[in-house]
């Protein structure tokens, strides 16, 4: 049975199945609905949590100041969760980070997917291509934006946009783009996790999983490199992926996170 509700903030979640609590952080070009190729595979063997960030798919917009990794904490706390691992992807990884460090004891186990520690230094030119998006927004509108994001995320660095899945493409490019329509508007953003993790990756306690795409953005695997290698983390690489392997290799990243979980939860 799974259960739609809401926290009192506003934050929109779902949960389904029984067994040790795993919470689905998504990335920011998505929603909670990117964890559709995973879910019945987790509420198979786990309790698992997918929710909205705020701002997101049927969460509140932003009204007053938060954290991404806060929010992730009251979707714990409304579900009266004392412990979970925690599944991010990109945004959602960096925040899930945020999270096993500012509460170790409520985090089992960590995975993180095409993401860096918040405070990575990112290289100019991913840097250049954010604020490409920005001001292509500005002067060319919503839809040459969406373009743009899909290029660099979707496709990579080093693929054609016909390379990629015509389907996962159409379907993440529609999710973003109501994102960006939406998010137009916003005057709230996230608070920083301060000190930010990449000072702290020593502190990190948990069982911890890296995965990354064979195509992602190299300033993004960098960072992710980075993570894995200064906490002992375990890490896959998802080949014939870019920055959303759960998406475009669904059985391969499958056959990385369950067993990472079942050895670490049950």
């Amino acid at each position: 049975m799974t259960v739609v509700a809401r926290t009192r903030s506003g934050l929109a979640y779902e949960v389904s199945g029984d067994g040790p609590a795993v919470l689905l952080m998504h990335a920011g070009i998505h929603d909670r609905r990117q964890w559709d190729p995973q879910w019945r595979s987790l509420t198979e063997r786990f309790m698992a949590i997918r929710y909205d960030a705020r701002g997101f798919g049927d969460s509140a917009d932003p009204r007053r100041a938060y954290t991404l990794h806060g929010d992730a904490l009251d979707v714990l706390d409304a579900l009266a969760i004392g412990r979970a691992a925690v599944v991010g992807a990109s945004m959602g990884g960096a925040a899930a980070l945020d999270l096993a460090l500012a509460v170790p004891h409520r985090v089992s186990a960590l995975v993180t997917v095409g993401s860096a520690p918040s405070g990575w230094q990112h290289t100019p030119d991913i840097l250049l291509a954010w604020e490409a998006v920005d001001s292509t927004y500005e002067r060319k509108g919503i839809d040459a934006a969406n373009e743009l994001e899909m290029r660099m995320w979707l496709d990579g660095p080093h693929r054609r946009t016909e390379q990629v899945d015509r389907d996962v493409r159409r379907q993440v490019s529609r999710v973003n783009r109501v994102l960006l329509e939406r998010q137009g508007a916003f005057r709230v953003e996230p608070g920083a996790f301060e000190p930010p993790a990449i000072g702290r990756l020593e502190e990190l306690r948990c069982p911890s999983l890296v995965i990354t795409g064979e195509f992602d953005q190299p300033s993004v695997l960098a960072g992710a490199f980075e993570l894995a290698s200064r906490t002992g983390a375990e890490h896959a690489e998802i080949l014939g992926a870019a920055h959303l392997p759960n998406l475009e290799r669904p059985k391969e990243f499958t056959a990385a996170l369950v067993p990472f979980l079942e050895r670490t939860l049950l």
